[in-house]
């Protein structure tokens, strides 16, 4: 019997995957922390290594290091191209090569720059998010060689780890280097590594500085403490009002919704639990299934506040508190409605008449799937001959503001967003890893994918 498509791809990708496991634990080792600066040398350096190993699959690249709005240099960029036909359809393959920082490598149990393999997962910051996505059209790419049928792009990002603030201006000034039928970003995850998800929709977010003010300056808290609250108490109060008492918000004008496409399988709540590492005596907040208050419903999170510190405090009624709201909105609400719905909400729910003025910083759209494009069946389909089961889509609660951005210069594109990670990855946090095994089948999935827009 004739070998299948699917048999001969996974074949190659088989024979092909150490190469892939030893691309993705060197670029681990580039310890590429954009938050260390962008326009770092160890920047420039990861950029060129990825453009490197494009360029061994054919891809013609190079590094572009772009310009902020302001003018000032921004982030090394790798963009590329390989044309096979000019009357094939083309694809723009997206990920980007900067990694978070590593705070503490103690609360790490490997190197946190140094690849490791334990249990059939390699840990590394960066191996998941996102040289995972690196590896996998890396892989893709390699397994198709000469039989490749589609036009391929290629843009990995040096800044995405640090809200890409020149991503707009550098397409904007390259946009025949994106513009594309389809894009697939690798930048999410599946269901779990053994089920495969296409990400139907991504929240969008919002930042808000807030100043909570009582007093013209700080003062004795025995003298003036009881009429007197201090600003960080009023603070806490204006905070706790946003919540229902089951923890839902309830600010008017913030939108929600239910999951696009509809709800194919809800979140486990003990996994979620576990992943989250949630303390055994901890009630979920909100209402509705655990996927819409992930997915599709705001939430917001006080991701700093400024207050003295517990040692070498002393006997003082704070008289200005500031503290900053990340918001993560409804994929279909504009950030900047959201930002006027909750800044209007707090401006008007001042306890016991505080001044409270609100500043609005970063804004990202949120995004949907189209369900019904055809690129959207291929990746269905693909995913199921790869993983062997059906796939779950899935949303995602957290933001990547390009991707409207992008579906907004280039209408026509169909999007995908798939990649390497699963819910124990820990994308972000200590002992980051990637599962091996469905790193293989994620290079088969994109590998199909790409072989189907093909036909």
């Amino acid at each position: 019997m004739a070998q299948s498509r699917v048999e001969e791809i996974r074949e190659r990708v088989d024979g092909d995957f150490a190469r892939i496991v030893d691309l993705l634990g060197r670029k681990v080792a580039m310890r590429s922390v954009s938050a260390e600066g962008i326009t770092g040398e160890h920047m420039r350096r990861s950029a060129q290594f990825v453009a490197d190993e494009l360029r061994g699959e054919g891809v013609d690249t190079q590094v572009v290091q772009s310009t902020n709005p302001d003018g000032t240099p921004g982030a090394y960029e790798v963009v590329g191209s390989k044309i096979v036909d000019p009357a094939a359809p083309t694809v723009l393959l997206y990920a980007h090569h900067d990694v978070q920082p590593v705070p503490d490598a103690s609360a790490w149990s490997t190197e946190p720059f140094v690849a490791t393999e334990v249990d059939g997962r390699l840990y590394g910051r960066g191996s998941a998010d996102d040289g995972g996505g690196i590896a996998i059209h890396s892989g893709a790419l390699r397994a198709l060689g000469d039989e490749l049928k589609v036009n391929i792009k290629v843009f990995v990002e040096g800044e995405e780890e640090m809200g890409s603030p020149s991503f707009i201006p550098f397409i904007e000034a390259h946009k025949e280097q994106f513009d594309s039928d389809v894009i697939i970003v690798a930048d999410s995850g599946n269901w779990s590594a053994e089920i495969p998800s296409l990400t139907t929709s991504l929240r969008g977010n919002t930042d808000l500085d807030v100043t909570v003010r009582a007093l013209e300056h700080p003062v004795h808290s025995g003298q003036f403490g009881g009429p007197i609250l201090d600003t960080n108490t009023l603070s806490s109060m204006l905070i706790a009002s946003m919540y229902a008492e089951d923890g839902s918000l309830n600010i008017p004008g913030l939108q929600g919704g239910d999951p696009v496409g509809g709800l194919q399988r809800d979140l486990d709540e003990a996994g979620f639990r576990a992943d989250a590492s949630v303390v055994d005596s901890y009630r979920l907040a909100g209402s509705g299934s655990l996927a819409s208050r992930l997915w599709t419903k705001p939430s917001i999170s006080v991701i700093g506040f400024d207050a003295h510190p517990v040692d070498g405090s002393f006997n003082v009624i704070a008289n200005e508190t500031r503290f900053r709201l990340s918001i993560r909105t409804a994929p279909g609400q504009r950030p900047e409605d959201a930002a006027k719905a909750v800044t209007d909400f707090l401006t008007t729910h001042a306890p016991f008449g505080a001044e409270v003025s609100v500043s609005t910083l970063d804004t990202g759209m949120g995004w949907s799937m189209d369900p019904d494009a055809e690129a959207t069946r291929d990746a269905m389909a693909s995913m199921r001959e790869a993983f062997g089961v059906d796939p779950v889509n899935k949303g995602e609660g957290g933001s990547i503001p390009f991707i409207p951005e992008l579906q907004r210069l280039f209408p026509s594109a169909q999007v995908l967003v798939t990649g390497p990670e699963d819910p124990k990855a820990n994308a972000h946090s200590p002992n980051e890893s990637i599962d091996l095994r469905s790193l293989k089948n994620n290079v088969v999935t994109e590998a199909l994918i790409l072989d189907k827009l093909g036909k």
